[in-house]
């Protein structure tokens, strides 16, 4: 199977699935998360792999959302409440029953910071920047990147995130129980091998057993963003949500209140 928006790599008995578009700071379009879903089945449920690593391509970015030179992104199939299956990614991350590891360098901002949240362990290069930016944009996730990231972070600093949509980092994102571990930009691909040499080593039964005793205290998210993505596709036809991604093209603040 090839893939277009990613790269797929088996190596020891890991995955390594690389979003790879760097010139878009490896923000995904449609294609991009109808791949990841396949990619992340092919890794799941490959006995042969015991762990998987999401990553991006570059130094500049793990991923920073959803690309806005579509506002929502161009994808030619049906899938996908808000126009592309982005739902169904985080679903996916849940899903498997492998471990999912999220190997952070530059930004993880928006969508991405919500993937690197959904990921069982997030590592992190010292250089790296988290944030959201959805209510600046005229956009929100109304599932796991809010209520999970609560769970991950606190109730207060997950707010705070949202709603002010600062940008933090690396030790920051460490302090607030964001990510794993931080090391040095050069350390962090050994460090992801030797995390994953340990997760290899497991027993894969219990480890599936232990994904899905954790994934139970926080199901009832599925169905909650479930409803608010309906929500979510109809907030995307209006002039307000269109305000944040006219804004950034036109290089200037928008004005959200002028829709009051």
């Amino acid at each position: 199977m090839d893939f277009e928006d990613l790269l797929y790599e088996k190596r020891d008995h890991v995955a390594t699935i690389t979003m790879n578009r760097p010139d878009a700071y490896n923000a995904f379009r449609g294609q991009t998360c109808a791949e990841l879903v396949q990619a992340l089945a092919r890794a799941g449920y490959d006995k042969d792999i015991g762990a998987i690593v999401l990553t991006g391509a570059g130094k500049k970015a793990f991923c920073t959302g959803g690309d806005q030179s579509g506002h929502v992104g161009q994808y030619e199939g049906d899938r996908g409440i808000i126009g592309m299956p982005i739902d169904e990614v985080h679903s996916a991350i849940r899903d498997v029953p492998k471990p999912v590891v999220a190997k952070v360098r530059g930004y993880a901002i928006g969508g991405g910071n919500v993937l690197a949240t959904l990921c069982d362990l997030t590592l992190a290069a010292d250089s790296a920047i988290f944030g959201q930016v959805g209510p600046k944009m005229g956009s929100i996730d109304p599932g796991f990147g809010t209520a999970y990231l609560a769970r991950v972070i606190g109730e207060k600093k997950a707010r705070e995130m949202w709603y002010l949509c600062e940008r933090y980092s690396a030790a920051e994102a460490l302090e607030m129980g964001l990510v794993n571990k931080v090391v040095p930009e050069e350390d962090l691909d050994a460090e992801v091998d030797a995390w994953c040499a340990k997760l290899v080593a497991r027993s894969p039964t219990a480890i599936a057993l232990a994904k899905r005793s954790f994934n139970a205290d926080t199901e009832s998210i599925r169905g909650i963003g479930g409803l608010g993505f309906v929500g979510l596709s109809l907030y995307y036809g209006t002039e307000e949500s269109a305000e944040g991604g006219k804004a950034l093209s036109e290089k200037r603040e928008p004005d959200f209140r002028k829709f009051v």
